[in-house]
């Protein structure tokens, strides 16, 4: 019996990356001239995998997400997984957003992609879902070489890792 080749496409981001550029980007903002005599916040929550961006009006948290955004791509955190909610408006003009990191391959995500690779039609190629990730296994390396080239030219507007390459 031929031995299965198999690997794991998932994705994530790494936490202490994002509270590094989160702590980064409020030094910046408490620095900057036109954050000046302002009431700005960046909040990381850690657990609940968010980050909430307050400010005095829209304009200063669309510079603020700015901010944040540029400090992420500076420390390599994939901006794919950034989920931006919609900007809530508060009273006096206050302006209120929580970004969503995502850490998981989403269910329907998973489906599609699942869908594309099977669609390719490679000969015992094999898809499983196995929560929030995906492992693809066959007995040729080439083939897994071929999915992986696949996946890469698909946008599914997540970073994807490719992992346990076996």
């Amino acid at each position: 019996m031929a031995k299965n080749h198999s690997f794991d496409v998932s994705t994530g981001i790494d936490l202490q990356e994002v509270d590094n550029a989160v702590n980064q980007a409020v030094k910046e903002v408490q620095t900057r001239y036109d954050f000046k005599g302002t009431d700005c916040r960046l909040d990381f929550d850690r657990e609940a995998g968010t980050v909430r961006l307050e400010a005095d009006d829209a304009y200063r948290l669309k510079a603020l997400y700015e901010v944040l955004v540029s400090k992420l791509a500076r420390r390599n955190v994939p901006l794919k997984n950034l989920d931006p909610g919609p900007v809530e408006e508060g009273s006096l003009g206050r302006a209120r957003q929580t970004v969503a990191l995502r850490q998981a391959i989403p269910q329907e995500t998973a489906k599609r992609m699942a869908r594309d690779i099977k669609a390719l039609k490679l000969k015992k190629v094999q898809v499983q879902i196995q929560g929030d990730e995906l492992r693809v296994t066959s007995p040729e390396r080439d083939a897994l070489q071929q999915v992986i080239g696949f996946l890469k030219s698909k946008d599914y507007e997540i970073e994807l890792n490719f992992g346990n390459y076996r």
